[in-house]
Protein backbone atom coordinates (compact mmCIF):
# COMPACT_ATOMS: atom_id res chain seq x y z
CA UNK A 1 0.00 0.00 0.00
CA UNK A 2 1.08 3.43 -0.97
CA UNK A 3 -0.09 6.72 0.84
CA UNK A 4 -0.07 9.99 -0.37
CA UNK A 5 0.57 13.15 2.29
CA UNK A 6 -0.79 16.19 0.46
CA UNK A 7 0.08 19.32 1.91
CA UNK A 8 -1.52 22.58 0.94
CA UNK A 9 -0.11 25.77 2.37
CA UNK A 10 0.30 29.10 2.14
CA UNK A 11 -1.55 32.10 2.53
CA UNK A 12 -3.84 33.63 -0.57
CA UNK A 13 -4.79 37.20 0.41
CA UNK A 14 -8.45 37.78 -1.40
CA UNK A 15 -8.49 41.59 -1.12
CA UNK A 16 -6.83 42.80 -4.12
CA UNK A 17 -5.50 46.76 -2.22
CA UNK A 18 -4.31 44.37 0.56
CA UNK A 19 -2.43 42.04 -1.84
CA UNK A 20 -0.67 44.85 -3.96
CA UNK A 21 0.04 46.76 -0.41
CA UNK A 22 1.84 43.76 0.78
CA UNK A 23 4.86 42.77 -1.85
CA UNK A 24 6.20 46.77 -1.13
CA UNK A 25 5.96 45.91 3.36
CA UNK A 26 9.17 43.55 4.19
CA UNK A 27 7.39 42.22 7.41
CA UNK A 28 4.41 41.61 5.76
CA UNK A 29 6.77 39.54 2.89
CA UNK A 30 8.09 38.29 5.62
CA UNK A 31 5.46 36.45 7.72
CA UNK A 32 3.57 35.09 4.58
CA UNK A 33 6.87 33.44 3.26
CA UNK A 34 7.45 31.82 6.95
CA UNK A 35 4.10 30.32 6.51
CA UNK A 36 4.00 29.00 3.33
CA UNK A 37 7.52 27.34 4.18
CA UNK A 38 5.99 25.48 7.30
CA UNK A 39 5.54 21.74 6.45
CA UNK A 40 2.85 20.37 7.59
CA UNK A 41 3.17 19.16 10.79
CA UNK A 42 -0.06 16.92 11.09
CA UNK A 43 0.51 14.96 8.07
CA UNK A 44 4.16 14.26 9.68
CA UNK A 45 2.46 13.02 12.55
CA UNK A 46 -0.04 11.00 11.26
CA UNK A 47 3.53 9.31 9.03
CA UNK A 48 4.37 8.69 12.75
CA UNK A 49 1.42 6.85 13.64
CA UNK A 50 1.45 4.78 10.57
CA UNK A 51 1.74 1.21 10.88
CA UNK A 52 4.98 -0.85 9.73
CA UNK A 53 4.41 -2.23 5.75
CA UNK A 54 2.93 1.02 4.63
CA UNK A 55 4.73 3.19 1.58
CA UNK A 56 4.35 6.88 2.89
CA UNK A 57 5.63 10.10 0.34
CA UNK A 58 4.90 13.76 1.51
CA UNK A 59 4.26 16.12 -1.26
CA UNK A 60 3.50 20.03 -1.10
CA UNK A 61 1.08 21.23 -3.67
CA UNK A 62 2.63 24.46 -4.76
CA UNK A 63 1.04 25.07 -8.68
CA UNK A 64 -2.33 24.24 -7.87
CA UNK A 65 -3.38 24.49 -11.68
CA UNK A 66 -1.27 22.53 -12.31
CA UNK A 67 -1.18 19.95 -10.06
CA UNK A 68 -5.15 19.50 -10.37
CA UNK A 69 -4.94 19.15 -13.59
CA UNK A 70 -2.31 16.12 -13.72
CA UNK A 71 -2.19 14.61 -10.09
CA UNK A 72 0.15 11.81 -8.93
CA UNK A 73 -1.34 8.87 -9.63
CA UNK A 74 0.91 6.33 -8.02
CA UNK A 75 -0.75 6.29 -4.59
CA UNK A 76 -3.73 3.83 -3.16
CA UNK A 77 -4.57 6.56 -0.57
CA UNK A 78 -4.32 10.27 -0.50
CA UNK A 79 -4.48 11.86 3.28
CA UNK A 80 -5.28 15.63 3.41
CA UNK A 81 -5.11 18.00 5.58
CA UNK A 82 -5.34 21.52 5.44
CA UNK A 83 -6.70 24.79 7.36
CA UNK A 84 -9.62 26.84 6.67
CA UNK A 85 -8.26 29.54 4.62
CA UNK A 86 -7.01 26.88 1.94
CA UNK A 87 -10.26 24.73 2.49
CA UNK A 88 -11.52 25.34 -1.35
CA UNK A 89 -7.91 24.52 -2.76
CA UNK A 90 -7.66 20.89 -0.74
CA UNK A 91 -11.57 20.26 -2.14
CA UNK A 92 -9.79 20.57 -5.70
CA UNK A 93 -7.40 18.42 -4.88
CA UNK A 94 -9.29 15.84 -3.44
CA UNK A 95 -11.50 15.84 -6.77
CA UNK A 96 -9.35 15.62 -8.96
CA UNK A 97 -7.80 12.56 -6.84
CA UNK A 98 -11.53 11.14 -6.57
CA UNK A 99 -12.03 11.62 -10.52
CA UNK A 100 -9.48 9.14 -11.54
CA UNK A 101 -10.42 6.76 -9.25
CA UNK A 102 -8.18 7.42 -6.07
CA UNK A 103 -9.51 7.51 -2.59
CA UNK A 104 -9.13 10.39 -0.79
CA UNK A 105 -9.05 10.67 3.45
CA UNK A 106 -9.30 14.17 4.98
CA UNK A 107 -8.68 15.56 8.75
CA UNK A 108 -8.02 18.47 10.32
CA UNK A 109 -9.36 20.97 12.31
CA UNK A 110 -11.35 22.66 9.41
CA UNK A 111 -12.98 19.11 8.17
CA UNK A 112 -13.17 18.59 12.17
CA UNK A 113 -15.51 21.49 11.92
CA UNK A 114 -17.75 20.66 9.33
CA UNK A 115 -17.10 16.84 8.82
CA UNK A 116 -20.28 17.06 6.64
CA UNK A 117 -18.72 19.47 3.78
CA UNK A 118 -15.54 18.00 3.55
CA UNK A 119 -17.00 14.25 3.37
CA UNK A 120 -18.44 15.86 -0.14
CA UNK A 121 -14.95 15.60 -1.52
CA UNK A 122 -13.84 12.54 0.42
CA UNK A 123 -14.27 8.97 1.04
CA UNK A 124 -13.21 9.51 5.04
CA UNK A 125 -12.71 12.25 7.30
CA UNK A 126 -11.06 11.98 10.22
CA UNK A 127 -12.92 13.93 13.32
CA UNK A 128 -9.97 15.29 15.67
CA UNK A 129 -7.37 14.26 16.27
CA UNK A 130 -5.77 11.96 14.46
CA UNK A 131 -3.18 9.54 16.12
CA UNK A 132 -5.66 6.60 17.32
CA UNK A 133 -8.72 6.92 14.42
CA UNK A 134 -5.86 6.92 11.25
CA UNK A 135 -4.55 3.64 11.88
CA UNK A 136 -7.95 2.37 12.45
CA UNK A 137 -8.35 3.96 8.80
CA UNK A 138 -5.39 2.12 7.43
CA UNK A 139 -6.90 -1.54 8.86
CA UNK A 140 -9.88 -0.89 6.96
CA UNK A 141 -8.41 0.22 3.48
CA UNK A 142 -5.52 -3.07 3.99
CA UNK A 143 -8.41 -5.37 4.55
CA UNK A 144 -11.14 -4.37 2.05
CA UNK A 145 -9.96 -1.12 0.33
CA UNK A 146 -12.30 1.63 -1.02
CA UNK A 147 -15.26 0.25 0.19
CA UNK A 148 -14.55 -1.35 3.53
CA UNK A 149 -13.69 2.41 5.01
CA UNK A 150 -16.03 4.39 7.08
CA UNK A 151 -17.44 7.65 6.33
CA UNK A 152 -16.61 9.28 9.49
CA UNK A 153 -13.46 8.22 12.08
CA UNK A 154 -14.15 9.76 15.31
CA UNK A 155 -11.80 9.82 18.55
CA UNK A 156 -13.57 7.86 21.25
CA UNK A 157 -12.79 10.40 24.27
CA UNK A 158 -12.12 13.78 21.90
CA UNK A 159 -9.62 16.22 23.57
CA UNK A 160 -7.85 13.43 25.85
CA UNK A 161 -5.53 12.21 23.57
CA UNK A 162 -2.14 11.30 26.13
CA UNK A 163 0.83 13.23 24.47
CA UNK A 164 3.07 10.77 26.25
CA UNK A 165 2.10 8.33 23.78
CA UNK A 166 2.37 10.77 20.48
CA UNK A 167 4.29 9.33 17.45
CA UNK A 168 7.34 10.94 16.22
CA UNK A 169 6.88 12.71 13.54
CA UNK A 170 8.13 11.66 10.29
CA UNK A 171 10.72 14.45 9.39
CA UNK A 172 12.50 12.05 7.72
CA UNK A 173 10.04 12.64 5.03
CA UNK A 174 10.93 16.55 4.62
CA UNK A 175 14.15 14.92 2.53
CA UNK A 176 12.35 13.84 -0.27
CA UNK A 177 9.61 16.16 -0.81
CA UNK A 178 9.49 19.86 -2.64
CA UNK A 179 6.79 21.73 -3.79
CA UNK A 180 5.42 20.84 -7.09
CA UNK A 181 7.31 22.06 -10.02
CA UNK A 182 10.16 22.91 -7.97
CA UNK A 183 13.71 21.63 -9.37
CA UNK A 184 15.51 18.68 -7.69
CA UNK A 185 17.90 19.42 -5.88
CA UNK A 186 21.50 20.38 -6.75
CA UNK A 187 23.88 17.73 -5.38
CA UNK A 188 26.37 20.53 -5.43
CA UNK A 189 24.45 22.64 -2.59
CA UNK A 190 23.98 19.73 -0.02
CA UNK A 191 21.55 17.52 -1.71
CA UNK A 192 19.17 16.16 0.76
CA UNK A 193 20.07 18.82 2.65
CA UNK A 194 19.54 21.31 0.34
CA UNK A 195 15.55 20.34 -0.32
CA UNK A 196 15.30 20.36 3.24
CA UNK A 197 16.07 23.93 3.46
CA UNK A 198 13.31 24.46 1.45
CA UNK A 199 11.52 25.24 4.70
CA UNK A 200 12.55 27.90 6.52
CA UNK A 201 11.32 26.08 9.55
CA UNK A 202 10.45 22.51 11.06
CA UNK A 203 7.69 22.32 13.44
CA UNK A 204 7.98 20.43 16.77
CA UNK A 205 4.30 20.33 19.48
CA UNK A 206 5.10 20.37 22.91
CA UNK A 207 1.93 21.56 24.22
CA UNK A 208 -1.94 21.19 22.98
CA UNK A 209 -4.61 23.64 24.01
CA UNK A 210 -5.19 26.51 26.02
CA UNK A 211 -6.92 27.45 29.03
CA UNK A 212 -8.49 30.81 27.97
CA UNK A 213 -11.01 30.14 25.09
CA UNK A 214 -10.92 33.11 23.47
CA UNK A 215 -14.06 33.57 21.57
CA UNK A 216 -12.40 33.89 18.07
CA UNK A 217 -10.01 30.81 18.62
CA UNK A 218 -11.21 27.76 16.51
CA UNK A 219 -7.73 24.89 18.24
CA UNK A 220 -10.47 24.04 21.14
CA UNK A 221 -12.60 22.92 18.72
CA UNK A 222 -9.77 20.10 17.51
CA UNK A 223 -7.84 19.76 21.25
CA UNK A 224 -10.53 20.26 23.77
CA UNK A 225 -11.16 22.14 26.47
CA UNK A 226 -8.20 20.54 28.25
CA UNK A 227 -4.17 22.20 28.16
CA UNK A 228 -1.69 19.15 27.89
CA UNK A 229 1.91 18.99 27.95
CA UNK A 230 3.79 16.22 26.07
CA UNK A 231 6.18 14.69 28.69
CA UNK A 232 9.33 16.77 28.03
CA UNK A 233 11.65 13.21 26.98
CA UNK A 234 8.98 13.23 24.32
CA UNK A 235 9.78 16.90 22.78
CA UNK A 236 13.51 16.22 23.32
CA UNK A 237 13.77 12.88 21.32
CA UNK A 238 11.47 14.81 18.32
CA UNK A 239 13.83 18.01 18.58
CA UNK A 240 16.95 15.64 18.20
CA UNK A 241 15.44 14.11 15.33
CA UNK A 242 15.28 17.47 13.67
CA UNK A 243 18.60 18.16 14.84
CA UNK A 244 19.50 14.76 13.38
CA UNK A 245 18.49 16.21 9.45
CA UNK A 246 19.04 20.03 9.88
CA UNK A 247 21.98 21.60 11.60
CA UNK A 248 21.39 23.76 14.05
CA UNK A 249 17.62 24.53 12.76
CA UNK A 250 15.04 27.04 13.76
CA UNK A 251 12.02 25.32 14.97
CA UNK A 252 8.77 26.68 15.56
CA UNK A 253 6.91 24.83 18.27
CA UNK A 254 3.58 24.50 17.10
CA UNK A 255 1.48 25.30 20.30
CA UNK A 256 -1.36 27.90 20.80
CA UNK A 257 0.38 28.37 24.47
CA UNK A 258 3.62 27.03 25.24
CA UNK A 259 4.42 28.17 28.68
CA UNK A 260 1.39 27.75 30.49
CA UNK A 261 2.31 25.28 32.89
CA UNK A 262 5.86 26.67 34.77
CA UNK A 263 7.41 23.60 35.96
CA UNK A 264 7.10 21.19 33.11
CA UNK A 265 7.92 24.56 30.95
CA UNK A 266 11.34 25.15 32.99
CA UNK A 267 12.41 21.67 32.76
CA UNK A 268 12.36 21.38 29.32
CA UNK A 269 14.20 24.75 28.72
CA UNK A 270 17.08 23.39 30.63
CA UNK A 271 17.08 20.45 28.17
CA UNK A 272 17.15 22.52 25.08
CA UNK A 273 20.23 24.39 26.64
CA UNK A 274 22.52 21.94 25.56
CA UNK A 275 20.68 21.43 22.26
CA UNK A 276 22.18 24.30 20.11
CA UNK A 277 18.94 25.27 18.23
CA UNK A 278 17.24 28.22 17.76
CA UNK A 279 13.14 28.44 18.53
CA UNK A 280 10.13 30.50 18.18
CA UNK A 281 7.11 29.68 20.10
CA UNK A 282 3.44 31.29 21.15
CA UNK A 283 2.83 31.83 24.62
CA UNK A 284 0.56 34.29 26.84
CA UNK A 285 1.89 37.42 28.96
CA UNK A 286 1.62 35.23 32.69
CA UNK A 287 5.32 33.65 30.57
CA UNK A 288 6.40 36.92 32.91
CA UNK A 289 5.40 36.07 35.97
CA UNK A 290 8.33 33.74 36.76
CA UNK A 291 11.62 35.36 36.58
CA UNK A 292 13.44 32.03 37.23
CA UNK A 293 11.57 31.06 33.14
CA UNK A 294 12.12 34.15 31.90
CA UNK A 295 16.13 33.83 32.69
CA UNK A 296 15.97 29.95 31.17
CA UNK A 297 14.61 31.38 27.96
CA UNK A 298 17.09 32.65 25.72
CA UNK A 299 20.07 30.17 26.40
CA UNK A 300 17.31 27.43 25.30
CA UNK A 301 17.49 29.04 22.37
CA UNK A 302 13.90 30.77 22.28
CA UNK A 303 14.97 33.72 20.13
CA UNK A 304 11.14 35.23 20.32
CA UNK A 305 7.63 34.86 21.61
CA UNK A 306 4.27 35.68 19.79
CA UNK A 307 1.80 36.77 22.36
CA UNK A 308 -1.66 37.89 21.54
CA UNK A 309 -2.42 40.89 23.45
CA UNK A 310 -4.56 42.03 21.38
CA UNK A 311 -5.94 45.21 22.18
CA UNK A 312 -3.96 48.08 22.88
CA UNK A 313 -7.33 49.06 25.08
CA UNK A 314 -9.05 47.59 28.19
CA UNK A 315 -12.61 47.87 26.99
CA UNK A 316 -11.35 46.13 23.96
CA UNK A 317 -10.89 42.85 25.84
CA UNK A 318 -13.87 42.69 27.23
CA UNK A 319 -15.77 39.38 26.66
CA UNK A 320 -12.62 38.21 24.19
CA UNK A 321 -12.00 34.82 26.50
CA UNK A 322 -14.96 33.24 28.87
CA UNK A 323 -12.71 34.32 32.25
CA UNK A 324 -11.84 37.84 30.83
CA UNK A 325 -8.60 36.67 31.64
CA UNK A 326 -6.70 39.10 29.22
CA UNK A 327 -8.58 42.28 30.68
CA UNK A 328 -7.08 41.22 33.70
CA UNK A 329 -3.45 41.43 32.55
CA UNK A 330 -3.84 44.37 30.65
CA UNK A 331 -2.29 46.73 33.20
CA UNK A 332 0.78 44.58 33.28
CA UNK A 333 1.92 44.38 29.04
CA UNK A 334 4.17 47.01 29.08
CA UNK A 335 6.34 45.51 32.31
CA UNK A 336 6.02 42.20 30.48
CA UNK A 337 7.51 43.17 27.57
CA UNK A 338 9.91 44.69 29.08
CA UNK A 339 10.63 42.01 31.45
CA UNK A 340 10.76 39.44 28.57
CA UNK A 341 12.56 41.58 25.70
CA UNK A 342 15.57 42.36 28.51
CA UNK A 343 16.74 38.78 28.37
CA UNK A 344 17.62 39.28 25.02
CA UNK A 345 13.85 37.66 23.35
CA UNK A 346 11.71 39.32 21.07
CA UNK A 347 8.37 40.30 21.64
CA UNK A 348 6.23 39.63 18.44
CA UNK A 349 3.07 41.70 19.67
CA UNK A 350 -0.28 40.59 17.83
CA UNK A 351 -3.42 42.41 17.70
CA UNK A 352 -6.87 42.18 16.39
CA UNK A 353 -8.50 45.19 14.68
CA UNK A 354 -12.01 45.36 14.19
CA UNK A 355 -13.50 43.93 17.53
CA UNK A 356 -17.11 45.87 18.57
CA UNK A 357 -15.60 48.67 20.38
CA UNK A 358 -13.19 49.72 18.13
CA UNK A 359 -13.72 52.61 16.66
CA UNK A 360 -11.36 54.31 13.82
CA UNK A 361 -9.44 55.91 16.82
CA UNK A 362 -8.03 52.33 17.19
CA UNK A 363 -5.26 52.77 15.00
CA UNK A 364 -4.07 55.75 16.61
CA UNK A 365 -4.13 54.07 19.69
CA UNK A 366 -2.13 51.06 18.27
CA UNK A 367 0.29 53.06 16.63
CA UNK A 368 0.42 54.94 20.53
CA UNK A 369 0.74 51.37 22.07
CA UNK A 370 3.22 50.14 19.98
CA UNK A 371 6.03 53.22 20.24
CA UNK A 372 5.61 53.27 24.30
CA UNK A 373 5.72 49.49 24.51
CA UNK A 374 9.00 49.13 22.41
CA UNK A 375 7.83 46.01 20.83
CA UNK A 376 10.18 44.36 17.97
CA UNK A 377 7.75 42.93 16.03
CA UNK A 378 3.94 43.46 15.66
CA UNK A 379 1.47 41.13 13.51
CA UNK A 380 -1.60 43.22 13.31
CA UNK A 381 -4.62 41.02 11.64
CA UNK A 382 -8.20 41.73 11.41
CA UNK A 383 -10.62 40.09 13.37
CA UNK A 384 -11.70 36.53 11.12
CA UNK A 385 -14.79 34.35 12.03
CA UNK A 386 -13.43 30.91 12.00
CA UNK A 387 -16.29 28.20 11.40
CA UNK A 388 -16.80 26.72 14.71
CA UNK A 389 -15.88 29.67 16.57
CA UNK A 390 -18.32 31.21 19.02
CA UNK A 391 -17.27 34.49 17.18
CA UNK A 392 -18.68 32.92 13.78
CA UNK A 393 -22.08 31.96 15.67
CA UNK A 394 -22.28 35.39 16.74
CA UNK A 395 -21.95 37.62 13.72
CA UNK A 396 -24.05 34.77 11.65
CA UNK A 397 -26.94 35.11 14.16
CA UNK A 398 -26.62 39.18 13.90
CA UNK A 399 -26.56 38.75 10.10
CA UNK A 400 -23.15 40.92 10.29
CA UNK A 401 -21.32 38.28 8.11
CA UNK A 402 -20.36 39.53 4.50
CA UNK A 403 -19.92 36.09 2.91
CA UNK A 404 -21.13 33.35 4.79
CA UNK A 405 -19.09 29.99 4.17
CA UNK A 406 -16.51 32.19 2.37
CA UNK A 407 -13.29 30.39 4.06
CA UNK A 408 -10.67 31.49 1.32
CA UNK A 409 -11.39 35.01 3.26
CA UNK A 410 -10.56 33.80 6.63
CA UNK A 411 -6.80 34.66 5.99
CA UNK A 412 -6.61 36.84 9.18
CA UNK A 413 -6.40 39.80 6.82
CA UNK A 414 -9.31 40.04 5.07
CA UNK A 415 -12.24 41.67 6.09
CA UNK A 416 -15.57 39.51 6.07
CA UNK A 417 -17.83 40.92 8.34
CA UNK A 418 -19.68 44.64 9.11
CA UNK A 419 -17.99 46.23 11.99
CA UNK A 420 -20.11 47.57 14.72
CA UNK A 421 -18.21 51.01 15.41
CA UNK A 422 -17.16 51.75 11.82
CA UNK A 423 -17.41 51.08 8.55
CA UNK A 424 -15.77 48.52 5.89
CA UNK A 425 -13.96 50.77 4.08
CA UNK A 426 -12.75 52.29 7.29
CA UNK A 427 -11.15 48.99 8.88
CA UNK A 428 -9.82 48.07 5.62
CA UNK A 429 -7.96 51.66 4.85
CA UNK A 430 -7.21 51.76 8.37
CA UNK A 431 -5.43 48.84 8.52
CA UNK A 432 -3.54 49.67 5.16
CA UNK A 433 -2.17 52.83 6.59
CA UNK A 434 -1.54 50.95 10.07
CA UNK A 435 0.36 48.40 8.35
CA UNK A 436 2.37 51.20 6.07
CA UNK A 437 3.57 53.08 9.46
CA UNK A 438 4.57 49.85 11.20
CA UNK A 439 5.82 47.29 8.60
CA UNK A 440 7.96 49.43 6.51
CA UNK A 441 11.95 48.83 6.80
CA UNK A 442 13.13 52.21 8.43
CA UNK A 443 9.99 51.68 11.21
CA UNK A 444 11.17 48.22 12.02
CA UNK A 445 14.80 48.82 12.06
CA UNK A 446 14.10 52.10 14.15
CA UNK A 447 12.51 49.33 16.85
CA UNK A 448 15.25 46.86 17.01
Amino acid sequence: MKVGLVAIAGVKIQTRKFVELGVTLPQFVNRGQVIAQLPSLALLTLAGATPEGVELEYLEVDDMDSFTQAPRLDFDLVALSTYTARAFDAYRVADAYRARGVPVAFGGLHATVLPEEAAAHADSVVIGEGETSWPRLLADFGRGGRGAIQRFYREERPGHYALAGAPLPRFDLLLSAAPSGSPPPDPREGGEMHRLGTYNRITVQTTRGCPWDCDFCAASKLYGPRYRVKPVERVLREVDAVRALWRRPFIEFADDNTFVDKRWAKMLLRELASRDIRYFTETDVSVADDPELLDLLYPSGCRQVLIGFESPTRKGLEGIDRANWKVSQFHRYQAAIEAIQSRGVSVCGCFIVGVDTDTPDIFDRLREFIGRSRLLEIQITVLTAFPGTRLYARLDSEGRLLHPRAWDRCTLFDVNFRPRGMTVEQLEDGLIELWRDTWNAEAYAKRK
